[in-house]
């Protein structure tokens, strides 16, 4: 273990407010060269107090090994900085120096350490993971010169449209009413724990107005207050994401995603294709793991292999450092060598290998396919040739007896002994067998069939309603006589859209009942191989509870206080002819 010498500091931006941080140098700085040592920066909401010679060692074992000056920071507002907080603070216009933004404090926070902090070389890498991903990001846009690397982690990106707080326009009910509490009514993060089953909860509240109403003053959040009055992708939202500003590449970027990623999966590969399209230089890369939310961080001899039920066989989140993070800033901050990836590096589950791409969503050597959804359950590889207007499933959906998300009880998001973190794993065989769902198989697959890049769901379908929730899976069934998790339902893909956004997500319209509509999205990248013996699974329903709210499935202008008398059993069918192909798109290996 490399020690390391802690100083505390309170760093002054253009407006006067102080942020606060932890500086940490090696003791022995023998092995720096004349010039200096390189700074990893990383800011953050959760607060910097516990960064110290054995938490540094314990996260970035190979890096604290190595010897930067690492330096950890409370943002605006929270814990022992100065100033406001505000949720994902917009960038805006500098014309004066209250004009403040995450890029200028991240600009005057490298300032401030270049003149102040000795035996430094003059290069700045940031990393930060989730939130600390989105602060990481910024160090990007309009990037202070001294910055060289940047690794931006599972990143907060656009929390209307695939992040945090909404997927698709369906509102993520249970985290935000957790989170909300945990960001904006404090300095700090204290955890949220009701102690109540949060689907009893919510389904007893109704709806998110009657919620936020059962804690005091929580319809005084900020982002709350956005949540109750703009639930359709408004300015505010707009404003906040993150992947229009991403128009050209300013310094070498590490994007790092995990494939059961329960919170911010879409950011990283949003980050990565916005920044794409603008690489000349091939400075951004990609990397995606087994993982679920940062779990490919910390230390530990086995950390990565695996997760939930699944056995990777390897230490993924090891492997991940010692090949790629700690190499990538030694080469861009210390000149060393070790870094070769091209492009995008991806763990293939199913095989249990690491795969290297050059370009993501990979083409070369794959297939596009299109898995179609037919009568009696079935599914196929071959289009539908019948015109009629064949039924591929029909279920009704009833707000009353939502499909839950996971298995109850369900403790608050972050409570002690939480099933939050591994619930993308989690056997499917829980909802199954219910009868508000379709459930679509291929037979038993007599070969590997492997899955690399995009997931589009193209669904033709209707509803008795005026509003619909669409939620599909793709599923990796085992085979029942299994040595390891017989029967084991995986979920490998898997989103959600909601109906009124149908032609805008800007602007909400009710849907006709009994009009077919196409309705297709993204479920996401994916890098799997469905052995032989097991059994390719596609589930569709119209609730995920409480993790996003009921649609009523009647139209109401704001779900977020829709009456109860709103709420109301409808008729969901999903067609799969050749008029209305029903069907799941992506590439499989040639």
């Amino acid at each position: 273990m490399r020690a390391y010498t802690r100083q505390e500091a309170m760093l002054r931006m253009r407006d006067g407010v102080r942020l606060h941080a932890v500086i940490l140098r090696p003791v022995d700085a023998s092995d720096a060269p004349p010039s200096g040592l390189p700074f990893l920066l990383a800011r953050t909401p959760y607060g910097v107090n516990e960064y110290d010679t054995e938490s540094v060692n314990r996260d970035k074992p190979e890096l604290a090994a190595s010897g930067y000056i690492f330096v950890y920071e409370d943002i605006r507002g929270r814990y022992q900085s100065e100033g406001k907080f505000v949720m994902n603070r917009p960038i805006v216009a500098h014309n004066n120096k209250h004009d403040v933004d995450e890029t200028t404090d991240t600009h005057d926070t490298i300032d401030w350490l270049l003149k102040n902090v000795a035996g430094n070389d003059g290069r700045v890498g940031v990393i930060g993971l989730s939130y600390d991903g989105f602060l990481a990001m910024m160090a990007g846009i309009d990037a202070h010169p001294a910055v060289k690397a940047i690794s931006p982690q599972a990143p907060m990106t656009d929390v209307w449209m695939g992040d945090d707080f909404f997927h698709n326009g369906a509102f993520r009910q249970s985290y935000s009413f957790d989170y909300m509490q945990q960001m904006e009514s404090q300095k700090t993060d204290l955890v949220v724990d009701s102690k109540l089953d949060a689907y009893d909860f919510f389904l007893q509240c109704g709806n998110f107005e009657s919620a936020v109403d059962s804690v005091s003053k929580m319809s005084d959040l900020p982002t709350v207050k956005a949540i109750l009055t703009q639930p359709a992708y408004t300015s505010f939202w707009q404003a906040m994401a993150v992947q229009e500003h991403l128009n050209k590449v300013e310094v070498p970027t590490l994007e790092v995603g995990g494939y059961w990623d329960q919170e911010d999966m879409w950011g990283t590969q949003a980050e990565y294709a916005a920044l794409k399209k603008h690489d000349d230089q091939h400075e951004v890369f990609l990397v995606l793991g087994p993982w679920n939310h940062g779990g490919w961080q910390g230390a530990g001899r086995r950390l990565g292999s695996d997760f939930g039920s699944i056995e990777f066989g390897e230490p993924t989140g090891t492997e991940f450092q010692q090949r790629f993070e700690a190499p990538f800033f030694e080469k861009y901050l210390k000149d060393r060598q070790g870094f070769d990836l091209i492009d995008t590096a991806s763990f293939r589950t199913g095989v249990n290998q690491w795969e290297r791409y050059p370009t993501w969503p990979t083409v070369s050597g794959y297939e596009p396919v299109k898995l179609y959804l037919e009568s009696d359950k079935k599914l196929s590889f071959t289009a539908p040739v019948a015109t009629e207007d064949a039924v591929a499933a029909s279920y009704v959906s009833d707000p009353a007896d939502p499909v839950p998300y996971r298995h109850q009880p369900m403790q608050s998001t972050y409570a002690k002994g939480s099933k939050w973190y591994t619930w993308l794993a989690e056997d499917q065989r829980f909802v199954t067998g219910r009868k508000d769902l379709a459930n679509l198989t291929l037979p038993v697959l007599d070969h590997d069939v492997t899955i690399t890049g995009d997931v589009t769901a193209d669904l033709f379908a209707a509803t008795t309603g005026s509003d619909a929730d669409w939620i599909v899976k793709l599923i990796d069934v085992y085979p029942g006589d299994a040595a390891i998790n017989p029967g084991y339902q995986l979920m490998v893909a898997e989103e959600i859209f909601r109906g009124r956004y149908l032609k805008s997500f800007v602007e909400p319209a009710p849907l006709t009942p009994g009009a077919v509509n196409e309705f297709r999205w993204s479920l996401h990248g994916v890098d799997h191989t469905f052995l032989k013996g097991h059994t390719i699974l596609v589930e569709v329903q119209s609730s995920w509870f409480p993790l996003y709210d009921r649609n009523p499935q009647t139209f109401v202008p704001n779900i977020m206080t829709a009456p109860k008398k709103a709420y109301q059993p409808e008729t969901m069918t999903i067609y799969g002819s050749a008029n209305w192909p029903s069907h799941l798109e992506f590439r499989v290996e040639q």
